[in-house]
């Protein structure tokens, strides 16, 4: 019963308000206030009463106005770096290795055969510009179908207005007789380039043009061989790549031996059969015990250089590359080479990086909220913004060319690209990895992990084996792996490896909050205190008398609508309506008139005359008055 008398009293209180008047609640608010300078608007005089009111008002305003900065420089979220040192037993970077040359030639060579042809009767033209030399009859016999598809030309910018483009096996006629197109100006200088049409005799073509011949050829060929390694399945391609037990002679980690079998292989497009040592994918990754070479992992590597493609691989050695376990080694971007001939020793630093993730930052932990599909999921590895971007592009070009290139994992459904099934596939891939507007939405689309690893090297190399010991080892390497008493290899093919640790001191750079609400909060209370002398409390009897201004208003607004439906009333019923002691003298007044007019006595009274109708008695009642309005109820 209490309860229900409390709700009734504060309904009523809400009703009636604050019981003030503009004026009155904010005179009582500046008199109560704890606020500085309220209190001295209302309580001195006229001439200090306008000086208060702008001081009140200036530093009111730049309250706000810092509050406004303070606020905004919250919400950008900012970040510091930190930078700590630690010392712990860290685990062994999984080691990737692989040749830089992808295929053995003596494999891959049915295969390249009429490319071979093709470039070397390309090269003898370049080089040999001679009219009727003998290589005028070697295009006859060359598959000028393939040429055709991706043709190199010869770019004469004597005139750059009007530069001259000649195909390197177009023969022209003139007065002289048959001359090839590289023949005829030898005065002149020329650009070699690789032209690329959208499909096989298109006007709609480009020129990729290069500073020298050798990189025009290594792009040619590099594009041709990309097509015709397409077609080729997957295992065939894995045989004729380099083979674990040929290309591992000699490993040892730590004072324990390893051989091939400790690796993991792969199939990498770029340099073919790769080679990962503490992958973690099977097995638990490997600590180390100590920092320094002796604990680190050797190994003895034969890269067979004779075996090298020549037109594919200009470069001769070793691409390895030091990375996390579980994760796919871009070596391409991140591999280091290790040279023939030599002993490289690589010494690691290790520093791990921890970023804040939204809204501080836009990193991801594993990608699964990145809008890019990651192709290299397949191999079951963790994510990271270089699979993300190669993902990225093979989706746009399999979305615009209708296929997909060779150096990427493929979707689902879709083939590689081939320059049968896809004759303008050269021309699209190149101009989609020229645009940059397509780079841009990669970049955008894809994030950096919030927790990233980095390997810090730091090489070192000499010659191995020297020339007093290089008889004997070569011998003892030979016999290991060829069971033959004959020297199978040379100072060309071998190379030896050191990866270690320098030291047991890691880097952590760890991101932290710039601004927290701890220090919104402090600044925001420091500037209102410098400037106002006010606190949260000041802040409540603020919003205090905001809550019964609101409260005025809404009963001046109800005040106003009552108002508004009584004028109403008014305007449509002008008239006052009469009182009950005026209807009464009405009904009284009617009676008597109806006596003077001749009426008779009741007891005298004729009955009325046959046809007559019966006098109507329900005109003189009383008819209650609506003044509210016909549309209103009466009670």
């Amino acid at each position: 019963m209490n309860l229900k008398k409390y709700l009734v009293r504060a309904l009523h209180r809400l009703q009636k308000g604050p019981g003030y008047t503009y004026k009155e609640l904010l005179v009582w608010y500046c008199d109560n206030t704890n606020t500085h300078g309220p209190k001295r608007i209302i309580k001195e005089g006229p001439k200090k009463k306008l000086i208060w009111f702008f001081l009140t008002l200036l530093f009111a305003s730049l309250v706000f106005w810092q509050w406004g900065i303070l606020i905004n420089t919250y919400l950008s979220y900012n970040v510091t770096s930190s930078l700590s040192i630690g010392f712990k037993t860290m685990k062994f970077p999984a080691v990737t290795v692989c040749n830089a040359n992808p295929f053995k030639y003596s494999e891959v060579k049915p295969l390249l055969k009429e490319l071979d042809r093709l470039i070397e009767a390309a090269l003898e033209r370049i080089l040999q510009p001679t009219p009727g030399n003998s290589s005028e009859n070697v295009s006859l016999a060359l598959n000028l179908e393939l040429w055709n598809q991706i043709p190199l030309v010869l770019i004469d910018e004597h005139d750059k207005d009007n530069p001259i483009i000649l195909d390197i096996f177009e023969t022209n006629q003139t007065a002289g007789g048959n001359e090839t197109a590289a023949g005829n100006k030898t005065d002149k200088k020329y650009k070699l380039a690789v032209k690329l049409c959208s499909h096989q005799g298109s006007d709609n073509c480009t020129y990729r043009n290069f500073t020298s011949a050798a990189q025009a050829v290594t792009e040619w060929y590099i594009l041709q061989s990309t097509s015709i390694l397409s077609k080729v399945p997957l295992h065939e391609r894995i045989r004729m790549g380099y083979q674990a037990e040929d290309m591992i002679l000699a490993c040892l980690y730590g004072a324990e031996p390893c051989n091939y079998k400790n690796f993991t292989q792969i199939y990498h497009p770029d340099h073919g059969n790769c080679y990962i040592f503490n992958w973690g994918m099977d097995e638990e990754a490997l600590n180390s015990s100590n920092p320094g070479a002796e604990f680190g992992l050797k190994l003895i590597l034969d890269i067979s250089q004779q075996d090298y493609i020549p037109y594919l691989s200009s470069a001769a050695g070793a691409r390895l590359m030091l990375h996390q376990q579980k994760s796919f080694p871009f070596l391409k971007d991140q591999g280091i080479y290790a040279m023939a001939g030599t002993e490289t020793s690589i010494g690691v630093l290790v520093d791990e990086l921890e970023r804040m993730g939204y809204p501080y930052s836009d990193c991801t932990v594993n990608g699964s909220d990145v809008p890019v599909k990651n192709l290299y999921s397949q191999y079951n590895t963790s994510y990271s913004i270089q699979a993300c971007l190669r993902s990225c592009f093979q989706n746009h070009m399999v979305e615009i060319c209708g296929c997909g290139h060779y150096m990427f994992p493929l979707p689902e459904g879709v083939n590689y690209c081939n320059n049968e099934d896809n004759p303008g596939w050269a021309y699209c891939y190149s101009s989609l990895r020229s645009s940059i507007k397509q780079r841009q939405i990669c970049i955008d689309s894809c994030k950096e992990t919030c927790n990233d690893t980095q390997y810090k090297m730091t090489i070192s190399m000499a010659d191995w084996p020297s020339e007093a010991s290089e008889d004997w080892i070569f011998h003892i390497l030979s016999y290991e792996r060829d069971m033959s008493t004959n020297v199978t290899l040379d100072r060309n093919g071998i190379i030896k490896l050191n990866i270690y640790f320098q030291e047991y001191n890691y880097r952590t750079i760890s991101e932290s909050a710039a601004t927290t609400i701890v220090w919104l909060l402090s600044s925001l209370g420091g500037q209102f205190g410098f400037w106002m002398g006010g606190s949260v409390l000041c802040l409540i009897e603020f919003g205090e008398i905001i809550i019964d201004s609101l409260w005025i208003t809404i009963i001046n607004v109800i005040g106003w609508c009552k108002g508004l439906k009584q004028r109403r009333a008014r305007a449509r019923y002008p008239d006052a309506p009469p009182t009950v002691s005026e209807l009464v003298e009405a009904h009284t007044n009617l009676g008597f008139q109806h006596e003077a007019a001749g009426a008779l006595p009741r007891d005298e009274a004729l009955p009325p005359e046959p046809g007559t109708p019966p006098p109507n008695y329900d005109s003189l009642r009383v008819q209650p008055l609506n003044v509210l309005g016909p549309d209103s109820d009466t009670e």
